[in-house]
């Protein structure tokens, strides 16, 4: 049987006669705008209990959506089960608001209407959903570094909704980063990363609340800034803060975001073991103990390209979302190393290792040490 296609006057004509007019979009999308007097009830709601909506089989009912196209499927998800007099709206609800039938009046305040036009494709995707990015706007991450790494990844956490960047640098910006350090700007060179970023990120989701902390980060202060981050992103550019964060992160069984960058290649992983102790490598499983000096020059010393610290950053920033919204294969376990000049990936397998001084299973955390002496010994 056909499915009878009619257009928003005849389906407005027929609502007033008695037929139910039934909005078959998501919530997020009816809140843009939705024809008077029309039952709201998202499409796969729908089509897996029609009696909880229309329990007479013998109703009129009248299908619309955006464009047409979903409520043509509801309508023949209808009909197979057993309601005969189904039709829906061509042109959907864009035709509806051309043509000026009415409209239900809008009850979303400014900040739910902001929130729906600027997540929409986010809202789209059904691993999301509203549920998903009310996660997002509730995670709160906690990033050391506001230059390379860190750059990229603000940018795309703030814009992908996320509700709290806490960002720690105690430098200021200086010309030679802006090659790289996309956050900041020519006028603001000699102001504090921390508040040039905040600018950037504001400017792009004035929404989005930045809590700065320009201190360089000791065992004194360290859990002051993660103790009540959801996860840790890692943009620093020295060995004792890496060696820091990884042993604060496992004992506050924190996920840590790891990344770095040289000359032209770099890697990313996950290290969870605080959360998932013997199971899950730490940084230290990794690197037992740091490479002396000359093996690992900053990018001061041995220079980076400047593309290079925008795909690591942006690997990190999808991990952390991930984490927050529970999907997919993390890296964790895995370490991922890009190579820009052969544009190639590849992967490492990586394990905990049981004699771990900070992640071993069972093992007491030992307490923090002097970090700067650590690294610094032969």
């Amino acid at each position: 049987m056909s499915i009878e296609q009619i257009s928003p006057a005849q389906a407005r004509a027929r609502q007033q006669a008695g037929a139910v007019l039934i909005d078959v979009r998501e919530a997020h999308e009816r809140a843009s705008g939705q024809a008077e007097h029309a039952l709201g009830v998202a499409k796969d709601a729908l089509e897996a209990d029609p009696a909880a909506t229309v329990p007479d089989r013998g109703a009129e009912i009248v299908l619309i959506c955006q464009s047409g196209a979903r409520s043509l499927r509801a309508a023949q998800a209808l009909l197979d089960a057993g309601y005969a007099r189904v039709a829906s709206v061509d042109g959907g609800t864009t035709r509806w608001i051309a043509e000026g039938l009415p409209l239900a009046p809008l009850r979303q305040s400014a900040d739910e209407i902001d929130f729906y036009d600027r997540y929409s494709r986010h809202l789209r995707l059904p691993e999301v959903g509203e549920a998903g990015q009310r996660k997002l706007q509730a995670a709160r991450v906690a990033m050391v570094g506001a230059g390379g790494l860190g750059s990229p990844a603000a940018f795309y956490l703030a814009a992908a909704g996320v509700g709290t960047l806490v960002l720690a640098d105690d430098d200021v910006v200086d010309r030679s980063n802006l090659q790289r350090q996309i956050l900041h700007t020519e006028d603001r060179i000699g102001t504090p990363k921390v508040e040039s970023a905040k600018i950037a990120l504001q400017a792009l989701n004035p929404r989005l609340r930045v809590e700065t902390f320009a201190e360089r980060i000791t065992s004194d202060n360290v859990e002051r800034l993660i103790g009540e981050a959801d996860v840790v992103f890692d943009g620093a550019d020295n060995f004792p803060v890496r060696y820091l964060l990884n042993d604060a992160c496992v004992k506050l069984a924190k996920p840590l975001v790891y990344g770095a960058i040289h000359r032209f290649e770099g890697q990313v992983s996950l290290f969870d073991a605080g959360r998932h102790r013997g199971q899950c490598p730490c940084y230290r499983c990794l690197f037992p103990e740091p490479p002396p000096p000359e093996a690992a020059p900053n990018c001061a010393e041995a220079g980076v390209l400047g593309v290079l610290p925008g795909v690591i950053g942006l690997v990190q920033a999808t991990e952390v979302v991930k984490l927050i919204l529970g999907l997919g294969e993390s890296l964790a376990g895995r370490l991922l190393h890009f190579d820009a000049l052969a544009m190639r990936f590849r992967e490492t397998r990586l394990r905990p290792d049981p004699e771990c001084p900070v992640c071993a299973a069972g093992r007491a955390f030992p307490g923090y040490i002097d970090y700067q002496a650590f690294c610094a010994a032969p």
